[in-house]
């Protein structure tokens, strides 16, 4: 079998796959092109352990502004769509980011602490048990010395 065939027979099993009314188009690449919805998770979390998650299905070719208005998350956590920060995957992306299927759209939330200064207190509070075990243990080893 050559490779044109193969690419034919490649395409005829993803457009049955696809439920997709014509056949499918092989591009120069081999690349089919299927025209679906595509499939996003928009996600928020307003604080540690409290997750909302929404499935979206929309157009090809939305926008990441597009999606987070439709997932009705902005408005339920009373949200302003100009100031908030979202991204892809963890990473911040512009609004007018294109979506691509199965993608996870994350709503950020501004930072309480500074991490470099809760390090420091975590820093901090380790010495000071480290401080407080040696001294307990200097006790104990005091008490079994003296008769």
């Amino acid at each position: 079998m050559g490779r044109a065939e193969a690419q034919a027979v490649a395409a005829a099993e993803i457009a049955a796959t696809a439920d997709v009314a014509e056949p499918a188009n092989l591009g120069v690449e081999g690349s089919v092109e299927v025209s679906v919805d595509v499939s996003v998770e928009v996600v928020y979390c307003a604080r540690a352990g409290a997750v909302d998650a929404v499935h979206l299905k929309l157009q090809r070719g939305a926008t990441l502004d597009q999606a987070l208005h439709a997932s009705g998350l902005l408005d339920r956590h009373a949200l302003a769509a100009a100031t908030v920060h979202a991204g892809l995957w963890g990473r911040v992306q512009p609004l007018d980011t294109v979506l691509r299927d199965r993608d996870r759209i994350e709503i950020y939330r501004p930072l309480t602490v500074d991490p470099k200064e809760a390090r420091r207190l975590r820093y901090q509070q380790h010495r000071e048990s480290l401080k407080a075990a040696e001294a307990l243990k200097a006790a104990r080893v005091s008490n079994r010395l003296q008769p």
